[in-house]
């Protein structure tokens, strides 16, 4: 009976690459939030949601 070794490939770089994909994401959403937030929609929703909360509160 032989017997087989299957050799892996290293996986240093992996987590490396996972947190580089992670990142790219997260700047991509952030940026497109701030593009969204800065525009007169934006404003006007944020200004919207604020209006309502402060209504809400007791005092």
């Amino acid at each position: 009976m032989r017997k087989t070794t299957i050799q892996r490939r290293g996986e240093a770089g992996a987590t490396t690459a996972e947190y580089a994909v992670c990142t790219g994401a997260g700047v991509g959403f952030a940026g497109l939030l701030f593009k969204f937030l800065t525009s007169d929609t934006g404003q006007h929703i944020v200004k919207t949601v604020f209006d309502h909360v402060l209504n809400m509160l007791p005092f």
